[in-house]
This record gives C-alpha cells, sequence and structure tokens, in this order.
C-alpha cells in the first residue's frame, strides 16, 4: 500500500503528457491541471462500491452488471476462462479456476511499487511493446496520495503515476466507454474484482478488439476520509505516513516520510475505536476475494512474504511472459492448519452480530498471542485458504444479519461449500431461486426497484 512519490517537474510533465484526458463526451479536458476524466454523478445504490458502471452513459447496466445485484460467477468464469472452477481440483473452490500459480517478485524491484512492481511493470510492457492502446487504472489525487482517481494511461512511463495503494472508491468501469470513443480498442484493465466484475459483464457491449485483465484480490475498502481516521490512530502526525500494508506475518507496516518505518500486530490495532460502518457492508458480503475473473490476479496472500501469482488463462500466460527473467518465480508454501482460526473468526462475527469482529484477548496478552499465530499459523496457501473462508463465512453472517432478503440471491454455491464445516449451512428460503428478482432483472431498468 505505497504511494507514488513526489516526482521532480521534468518527471511530473512526462507523466501527464501520458495520461489521456477524457471526459464523459471525450473531450480533452484536464482536471486541476492532470489528465484526469470527468465523470458523471453516481445515483444513490444501495451495495455500491461505485464500479463506474453507474456513472457511465447508462447506468441501468448495473442491474446485469454489479456483482451485488445479479452476480453471475459461473456464467462469467465460463465466459471468460472457457469453464467454471474444477471442484476435483481443491484450491479451485478457493481461488478459482486457474493454470497455474506462483510465489514470484521482480528481480530488480521497481521504486516506490507495493511490492515489487509486478503489476506496473506489466502494465508498462504492454503499452511499451504497443500490444495496447492504453491501460485504465488508478492514480492518486494530486492532494491526496491516498485518495484514487480513475485514468487512462497511453505510454509506458505513465505507469509510473499508478503506483502503491489508495483507498476508496474509483469508477474504473466508466472510463471504457470513454476509451473506446476515443478510438482505443485494445485495453488493459487493472482493478478489483467488483470492477472486474462489472467489466466483464459489459464486455460484449465495448466492441473491443483486445483486453487483458489484471486483478487485485480486495477485502476490506472504505472511504477514503474513513481511511484518514484510521490512520490517525496509527500516528500522531498521519500525514508523514506514506505506506501502509496488512502483512501475512500478522503485522501491518507503516513507513514514514523521514524513512523510518513501524510494524504493528494485527491484535494490537485500534479496531474496537473504529466506527461500525468503518467497513461498508458492500466488502464485508463481497464473495470474490481473489478477483476470478482476471486474466492475472496479483496479490500477495499466499506469497511468503513475496508476490501471489494465479495465472488463470493463455492471455494471463501472455502477460507473465512479458516479464522474462526480470520476474523471479518459486513454488508456494503451504503450512499450519486453518480450522481453528476460522472457527474461532466465525464465533467472534456471531457475538459482533454484524459489526467489526473485535478480539476478546487481554491486552497484556496480545502481543504474546499475535506471536503464537505468526509462528505456528497458517502460512502460504493455506493462509490465503484462510483467509477466503473468513471472508465468505463473514459475507453469510453479514447478509443475514443486515440483508436477508439478499442473501439468496448473492452467496455463490462455493462460498456455501466452503462455510459448511463452520456450522453454516442455507435454510431453505436461503437457497430458494428468486423467480422475482430475475423477472426484474428482465423487464426493468429501474435499478433501485431490483434493489429493494
Amino acid at each position: 500500500m505505497t504511494v507514488a512519490p513526489v516526482f521532480d517537474r521534468a518527471t511530473t510533465e512526462r507523466i501527464q503528457s501520458s495520461i489521456a484526458p477524457t471526459s464523459m463526451q471525450s473531450k480533452a479536458v484536464l482536471t486541476a491541471g492532470r489528465g484526469l476524466p470527468i465523470l458523471n454523478d453516481a445515483p444513490s445504490r444501495d451495495l455500491c462500491t461505485d464500479c463506474g458502471v453507474s456513472r457511465s452513459e447508462d447506468p441501468s447496466r448495473c442491474g446485469k452488471a454489479c456483482q451485488f445485484i445479479h452476480p453471475r460467477y459461473d456464467e462469467l468464469e465460463v465466459a471468460v476462462h472457457g469453464r467454471t472452477r474444477d471442484a476435483e481440483r481443491a484450491d479451485e473452490m478457493y481461488f478459482g479456476p486457474f493454470k497455474a500459480m506462483h510465489r514470484a517478485r521482480m528481480r530488480t524491484p521497481v521504486v516506490g511499487a507495493q511490492w515489487t512492481g509486478i503489476t506496473t511493470s506489466i502494465g508498462a510492457a504492454l503499452l511499451s511493446r504497443g500490444m495496447v492502446d492504453a491501460v485504465i487504472a488508478t492514480t492518486s489525487e494530486a492532494n491526496d496520495r491516498w485518495r484514487p482517481v480513475p485514468a487512462l494511461i497511453t505510454r509506458a512511463e505513465g505507469m509510473a503515476d499508478c503506483r502503491g495503494m489508495k483507498m476508496g472508491y474509483a469508477p474504473l468501469v466508466a472510463l471504457v466507454e470513454q476509451a473506446v470513443a476515443l478510438g482505443h480498442k485494445r485495453l488493459a484493465f487493472i482493478g478489483v474484482a467488483c470492477q472486474v466484475h462489472a467489466l466483464r459483464a459489459l464486455e460484449a457491449d465495448f466492441g473491443l478488439e483486445r483486453l487483458y485483465v489484471i486483478g487485485t484480490p480486495c477485502s476490506d475498502n472504505t472511504t477514503t476520509d474513513k481511511f484518514h481516521d484510521f490512520l490517525a490512530l496509527l500516528a500522531d502526525d498521519p500525514s508523514t505516513i506514506t505506506y501502509l500494508e496488512f502483512l501475512a506475518d500478522m503485522h501491518v507496516e507503516l513507513r514514514f516520510v523521514d524513512g523510518t518505518s513501524k510494524r504493528i500486530p494485527f491484535l494490537l490495532l485500534p479496531i474496537s475505536k473504529l466506527p461500525r460502518d468503518f467497513f461498508p457492508l458492500t466488502c464485508r458480503s463481497c464473495f470474490d476475494y481473489t478477483n476470478v475473473l482476471s486474466d492475472l490476479t496479483v496479490g500477495y496472500m499466499a506469497g511468503s512474504g513475496d508476490q501471489w501469482l494465479i495465472e488463470r488463462n493463455d492471455r494471463g500466460s501472455e502477460l507473465l511472459a512479458l516479464l522474462g527473467d526480470s520476474l523471479l518465480t518459486k513454488p508456494l508454501e503451504s503450512k499450519g492448519d486453518r480450522r481453528g482460526p476460522v472457527k474461532a473468526f466465525v464465533s467472534q462475527m456471531e457475538r459482533s452480530q454484524g459489526g467489526l469482529p473485535v478480539r476478546r484477548t487481554p491486552q497484556a496478552l496480545r502481543p504474546l498471542v499475535n506471536w503464537m499465530m505468526s509462528r505456528f499459523g497458517p502460512k502460504g496457501l493455506e493462509f490465503a485458504r484462510t483467509r477466503v473462508e473468513m471472508k465468505h463465512t463473514e459475507g453469510i453472517l453479514n447478509l443475514r444479519n443486515e440483508r436477508p432478503h439478499r442473501l439468496r440471491g448473492m452467496v455463490p454455491s462455493f462460498a456455501w461449500a466452503l462455510a459448511k464445516p463452520y456450522g453454516l449451512v442455507p435454510t431453505e428460503k436461503e437457497t430458494a431461486k428468486s423467480v422475482q428478482l430475475k423477472s426484474k432483472l428482465h423487464n426493468t431498468a429501474n435499478v433501485s426497484e431490483i434493489m429493494s
């Protein structure tokens, strides 16, 4: 979760010249001196992550594109990968269809990257080799390194402005129709699962000649303003924080403008001080942590300190091949047992009744317990499986508590299968097919009706 560094004037001008300025009318409009899009206002939606469809020229398409209104995991997996997840390959029930998975890092890390710069390097390679006309990705607002802004990148050097984590919502999908209107028919798209689901649902409508999708895992998002409140709990002067990452060793790493760093055990994070709605229900009821509809997923949860690559299809293989021997790979490890941690998590979730699961460990014992968790807890692929099971059980419990009428349409069968060992099984009502919902999806453009 690092930020794009402050560049000198020449570098800044070069980056800005490589970001295609766009608007909903495809006019070259600069915002705050940068080549960034002008977007329509987003209509009010329940369970909306502002992926960009509602800001497009036809916001009624939310009804068929949104994973929180009409999730189409099986159908879209077949469209993208040629098949749905294979129950005979146990890890596909957790991570979705894939050809191979890797533990990886760049031989020479990209300066300013969140990890080692795999995603940034692939985007730059696609542009420098002329394989795409533009890359749709996320930059930062000029005056707030954490606030995401969607951008259309047309030159390889422009990818430097996309390095690092941002926290908040970026309506990336709205830029696809803008890109097409500008004549860009070969695109790459770098986004999180809710953005990628909407993109894949509408892909055939855009008339693209080529599309590469690089997905990043996303478990919990919040508004940028609330994230600033969280940073204020971690440092006396939160404006000095330049990097934040949740690590697989049960710590959060912070870096500061003076070059120092700090590691905070998960159990010592001030979670109890966060408001109940810090994470929106959308993120707490998402069943696609691993971004299964991407060609290549670039994350870290199973990477044991490196990055975790899920090579899903032939286009994903093309993307990895661009890096050649600049990418170092090795087999993933898998250690420990997820069942105890997930069972404890489910118990905490049930006690929290839809709020944030706050651990009850006495304060004095938390450093020791955190050390034991990082020392003896699940690692590598088993840690990733742990996180996926936690996300699925969390989603089921949150929907039962806060949107029970939406549960039967939102929880996929693979989530129920992974939740079953922890005592979470659907009632008859929760598995009944919603004929009324399907009728609404086919007969109305009024999304507020569908979501009621």
